[in-house]
């Protein structure tokens, strides 16, 4: 069997395994927005020994209390798809794009495809901070025409709403302040095992449009060109996953870094250039060691960036907020320009949480 047979069927089965419900928009109405019509959404990690019962009382109870749509990574189809339209949501499948540690096939056949730090190191080999950060290498043809097909063989199903993008970016160049304890890091600079990439791909386009291989810049950090080309290679591949969606009739979304200025800085992330149907900026406020009334501010900034008409979905951590901090960030979000928010995620929703979550947008 040819190895692009072998691509295909495996596109096709993670298709098999991942399509998800269409359903009619569903809206909640908010104290805080006056007029205004929100939806709001759940980040759903999937389990496949969950059974249907299981699935229908979960988005049950998420339905219940006001979340009109979910963002699910996996469960076996038709549970999860009977289980979303039983309760009445919308159903967008939740997929990791760039990172590809959990991906065999890939691992396996096309170990060439993995980042390079400034270092030399593959991130398949050596992967930085957590073993899970292999990431593929967006400026690649071949990467790019695989990840289409992945999004086309998702999307072309007519049980699929939409396919939402998860780490559609670089590694961590810089991780947010509030992590490098964690880590035992102090990033006040781009160190280079956490610059990607490096790969001879990488090096040998920019140099044709440049006239320079970034490893003898004199520091590729500060160099302008070679910032905009990491944005660019992920840009662009996002601009060809978006076709495949929306030639299917469906919708793309993504969860991004928290502000575009945030997002470039840190993850070579440019998502206010992007052609999504919706953003769910990750408004992690502990992470970047801020308040509760900073996931307002940086709404702010999200909505003004977005394009005119793109609803902007604020990202919030459970594990971070108490119910009454939940019911202030909801109102602060929506205050700001938010079309709704965004859980993360089902898990963390306590019985404590959902009421105080319930009441933040009731009226």
């Amino acid at each position: 069997m040819s190895g692009g047979m072998r691509r295909r069927e495996f596109v096709e089965s993670v298709a098999s395994a991942a399509a998800v419900g269409l359903l009619p928009r569903i809206r909640t109405r908010s104290q805080g927005s006056g007029a205004r019509d929100l939806e709001n959404w759940a980040w759903v990690p999937g389990g496949r020994d969950r059974t249907a019962a299981e699935w229908r009382a979960q988005f049950t109870r998420l339905r219940e209390a006001g979340i009109s749509g979910v963002l699910v990574s996996g469960g076996e189809l038709p549970l999860v798809s009977d289980a979303a339209r039983s309760a009445g949501l919308r159903f967008h499948r939740w997929i990791w794009t760039l990172n590809r540690n959990g991906d065999a096939w890939a691992r396996e056949h096309h170990p060439e495809w993995f980042t390079v730090s400034r270092n030399g190191d593959s991130s398949l080999v050596k992967p930085p901070y957590v073993n899970y950060y292999r990431w593929v290498c967006p400026t690649r043809p071949e990467v790019r025409a695989y990840l289409r097909e992945v999004v086309d063989a998702l999307a072309k199903s007519p049980d699929v709403d939409g396919v939402h993008l998860d780490y559609v970016r670089h590694c961590d160049v810089i991780l947010p302040r509030g992590l490098w304890s964690k880590y035992g890091l102090v990033q006040d600079r781009e160190l280079p095992e956490f610059d990607f990439c490096y790969c001879d791909v990488c090096r040998q386009t920019f140099a044709r449009e440049s006239g320079h291989d970034p490893l003898e810049l004199p520091d590729p950090a500060a160099d302008p060109d070679w910032r905009r080309f990491r944005w660019d290679s992920v840009t662009g591949l996002v601009r060809e996953l978006a076709d495949a969606v929306h030639a299917r009739g469906r919708m793309i979304t993504a969860a991004v870094f928290p502000t575009p200025t945030i997002a470039r800085t840190l993850v070579r992330q440019a998502w206010d250039e992007w052609p999504l149907d919706a953003v769910f900026p990750m408004l992690y406020h502990r992470f970047y060691e801020q308040d509760v009334p900073w996931i307002g501010r940086s709404t702010a900034e999200d909505v003004a960036a977005a394009a005119a008409g793109r609803p902007v979905y604020s990202g919030l951590y459970l594990a971070d907020l108490t119910p009454e901090e939940l019911a202030t960030a909801v109102r602060v979000a929506v205050d700001a320009g938010a079309s709704g928010v965004s859980l993360f995620n089902a898990a963390g929703l306590t019985d404590e949480r959902l009421s105080a979550f319930r009441g933040s947008i009731a009226g």
